[in-house]
């Protein structure tokens, strides 16, 4: 009995031995999938996707690919090399969207400049495929907005719906649609991480107000929209701050009740009509090396507002200093910034209470806006 109890044991043993030494060669028999697999029902998408989903559907077709030739580097068509950002050959390609339905296209100022500064061509692509001819109507350089007006199309896509940046808060999500690397309609989502940062742009100025997110931004995106939840328009998409050029979470969009503001102006009269009162301003670094703390004037346009209510600048004989802006409306100036933020926010034709030190002595001077060029010589 003993001895038949271990033959069996034995037996087990080697059956199991045997089943584990096959098992590499009977597995693939017994379960190859060597036939289409069955579809697994994945059930209904998730609410936050339909929503997604539906704001991608709505809001793409109103946004456009950007291709900005300057005249001097025209080559044949087989040499673009359309990765998105600038190329080598001098095409700057970007994203806009539509405005309205007149075929007016927003995108940035630094997309289109080189082709607008050389007298070369501008063409948009549509997101259909269509390539339209495209006109410049007007560049806004001190916020980086510009407007095209596309040619004869077919059928003129939608404009996006606007919203309004006065409200937006951290936390927010957000999502771009753009063309990075040159890769058409790309979708791209995060949150707003920080409002009301400032960007410096030209002209001594920065925009106010400006949204920071953390939604891929890349070379190629530039000029396309930022929307909120409900597919509105909330901001520009302009600048990215990254070591190695592509997106490291901090992208900068300009605000869109800024849009709003500049777009029509550019729309109407091809430029900005930018309030101002005919100063030229120390730099920030040489005021702050005086130990300054204002808007130090080097030089006052003649004919400006500046000028008829004489304020001084720099003695170019002696360099003995002038007039410092200190306050402006009430409100300290630290400054340049702080000083055209005060007059953009009097408008043109308004009357815009500054507090001036010279020679030691603050005195109040009510000066009253006019417009200033953006190239200003």
């Amino acid at each position: 009995m003993p001895d038949r109890t271990v033959r069996l044991v034995l037996a087990a043993v080697l059956v199991l031995l045997a089943l584990y030494v096959a098992q590499p060669y009977l597995q693939p028999l017994l379960y190859s999938a060597d036939t289409p697999r069955a579809v697994t029902a994945r059930g209904d998408l998730a609410q936050s996707e339909q929503a997604t989903i539906r704001l991608f559907e709505q809001a793409s077709p109103s946004v456009v690919h950007v291709f900005a030739q300057g005249a001097a580097q025209n080559r044949d068509l087989l040499d673009l090399d359309d990765e998105g950002g600038e190329q080598g050959g001098g095409t700057q390609t970007g994203t806009g969207f539509v405005w309205d339905g007149a075929g007016h296209i927003v995108t940035n100022t630094h997309v289109v400049q080189n082709a607008a500064q050389s007298g070369g061509s501008v063409s948009v692509r549509l997101s259909d495929g269509t390539v339209v001819p495209a006109t410049l109507v007007g560049l806004a350089p001190s916020y980086d907005l510009a407007v095209l007006r596309l040619g004869r199309v077919t059928h003129m896509p939608p404009p996006l719906a606007i919203g309004t940046s006065a409200d937006l808060k951290v936390g927010q999500s957000t999502f771009a649609i753009g063309n990075p690397f040159g890769l058409d309609h790309t979708l791209t989502t995060g949150v707003i991480s920080a409002v009301r940062r400032r960007m410096p742009t030209s002209e001594g100025r920065e925009v106010a107000g400006v949204i920071q997110t953390d939604a891929a931004i890349n070379p190629g995106n530039s000029g396309g929209p930022l929307l909120d939840s409900a597919g509105r328009l909330i901001g520009v998409n302009t600048a990215i701050v990254s070591p190695s050029g592509a997106s490291a979470g901090i992208g900068f969009a300009i605000p869109v009740d800024v849009v709003n503001r500049i777009v029509p102006e550019l729309i109407k009269v091809g430029r900005v009509r930018n309030p101002g009162i005919g100063i030229i301003a120390a730099q920030e670094a040489a005021t702050a090396r005086l130990g300054i703390d204002g808007v130090v004037i080097v030089r006052v346009l003649p004919g400006s507002p500046a000028a008829k209510a004489g304020l001084r600048g720099v003695d170019p004989q002696t360099g003995d200093l002038g007039d410092v802006i200190v306050e402006a409306n009430g409100n300290p100036v630290h400054r340049l910034a702080d000083l055209t933020a005060a007059i953009e926010e009097a408008g043109l034709g308004a009357a815009v209470a500054l507090k001036v030190e010279r020679d030691g002595r603050v005195r109040q001077v009510r000066i009253t806006t006019a417009d200033v060029a953006e190239n200003r010589q």
